[in-house]
């Protein structure tokens, strides 16, 4: 399919002047193989997506080690909406909006840690980890007005997954499982980076980009990108490793999972991490490999040391979380212009120091704000932001890899460096925001 530059029906002046487009007009920024540029900076469209995308579908909000206990917790945003993700004393999970019923201030601004119960710091108003109001003070003055029973913090429907918290503010939306589909089997592969111990995420590294929050979802299932921005990387690493990470020319794929997931297999002998353990064991693990030795049994050690190089898949979950290879990146839109990317790196709750060394070691070498990878990433998409705001009736191409895509079990699959998963996220976009109320 041609990729015309300019269509007479995208609403460019609508768009531009900050008016609320239609969703006819919404449907017409979406084609199959591309999508206009405004989708990168219209403030108009970033308004309607808090709306549309992140309070009407599920959004990740935690993985349960971050709350291991009764009183753990978390905050976090859905879309820009504070929220606290925290476990009650009867074990269950809630997401509580992050706000006093009484005169809105926030109940919470640790980023985690462990309490009793929220109080707000304005009033004194207290609130149990149920969310439900335990306590006012001076309640006289209100006589018999206050209910209390319906003045709790907002309680957001939640549902977990592999370890993966889900939350959503739509009582109508589908059940999580139904949600992430074929998704699921990914999540319970990307899992077995434990090695028999359960996952731990560590304290994330955060940062933001000037720049929308769709240009980094995309990255995640872009194998096009790596020889070209991650070349200072690629020659870091030792040739046995350069060689692995040279996927694509490789016999990977990308495949869309439905509902905007999506997956890219760059290291198809990866997918699976107990599979095939008598493989020799890479030249890069032989020292730690020989450490392990001394505690644990043949097979431990190459469970262990496969979980420390991670899965040689990215699993992309829409819109906000990505499971990639070693790490959980989380996206946060700030504005339309910008965007803050959390960093989690997954650890093995219990396993051997040394090998969760390794782990933190490798994630710093990529991830870090000091790595080779993320650094070379951000500046990438800080240009494609900035060069989105060269033309305004331009569009950005998504049509590599459509002519070699074909119907999978699970959805649609093309090479490796295919832009399905792209299309896939788009198309959920489109979805999402063309739906009638």
């Amino acid at each position: 399919m041609q990729c015309d530059n300019r269509d007479s029906r995208i609403p460019v002046n609508t768009i531009n002047n900050g008016e609320v487009p239609s969703r006819a007009e919404i449907a017409a920024l979406v084609k199959p193989d591309r999508v206009h540029t405004s989708l990168y900076y219209s403030e108009a469209l970033f308004s309607l997506e808090l709306d549309r995308i992140f309070s009407k579908t599920w959004v990740w909000v935690a993985h349960t080690s971050e709350i291991p206990e009764t009183g753990s917790f978390k905050t976090t945003e859905i879309g820009t909406q504070p929220v606290i993700v925290v476990r009650d004393r009867k074990g269950n999970v809630h997401t509580l909006l992050n706000r006093c019923r009484h005169r809105a201030a926030t109940v919470c601004e640790h980023r985690s840690g462990k309490t009793n119960s929220f109080v707000c710091p304005y009033h004194g108003w207290g609130y149990a980890l149920d969310g439900s109001l335990r306590g006012v003070p001076h309640p006289e003055s209100y006589a018999d007005q206050l209910e209390k029973g319906e003045l709790g913090l907002v309680s957001l429907r939640t549902e977990q997954y592999a370890g993966m918290i889900f939350a959503t503010f739509n009582p109508q939306c589908e059940p999580l499982a139904q949600f992430l589909g074929p998704a699921k089997k990914w999540m319970d592969l990307f899992m077995k980076q434990g090695a028999g111990y359960p996952i731990k995420t560590g304290p994330a590294h955060r940062f933001r980009f000037p720049g929308n929050w769709k240009i980094q979802l995309e990255n995640t299932t872009d194998g096009y990108h790596f020889p070209v921005v991650h070349r200072s990387f690629l020659s870091s690493v030792d040739k046995q490793t350069e060689e692995m990470l040279n996927f694509v020319d490789g016999s990977g794929y990308v495949e869309d999972l439905g509902n905007g997931h999506s997956v890219m297999v760059m290291i198809p002998e990866l997918v699976d991490l107990e599979a095939d353990l008598e493989a020799p064991i890479p030249a890069r693990f032989a020292e730690l490999a020989e450490a392990l030795r001394q505690d644990h049994d043949e097979q431990q050690v190459r469970r262990i040391v496969r979980a420390v190089g991670g899965s040689g898949f990215n699993l992309n979950i829409f819109p906000n979380i990505a499971c990639s290879m070693a790490f959980f990146r989380v996206l946060q839109p700030i504005s339309a212009t910008e965007t803050e990317i959390h960093h989690a790196v997954i650890t093995m709750d219990g396993g051997p120091e040394i090998a969760n060394q390794a782990r933190l070691r490798l994630h710093e070498h990529f991830q870090g704000p000091m790595g080779f990878g993320t650094p070379d990433d951000a500046e990438a998409w800080e240009r494609v932001q900035r060069g989105a705001t060269a033309g305004n009736d331009l569009w950005i191409m998504l049509n590599r890899g459509m002519a070699g895509e074909y119907r999978s079990d699970d959805g649609l699959r093309s090479d490796v460096s295919a832009e399905t998963g792209m299309r896939a996220a788009y198309q959920q976009w489109k979805k999402l925001m063309t739906e009638a109320e």
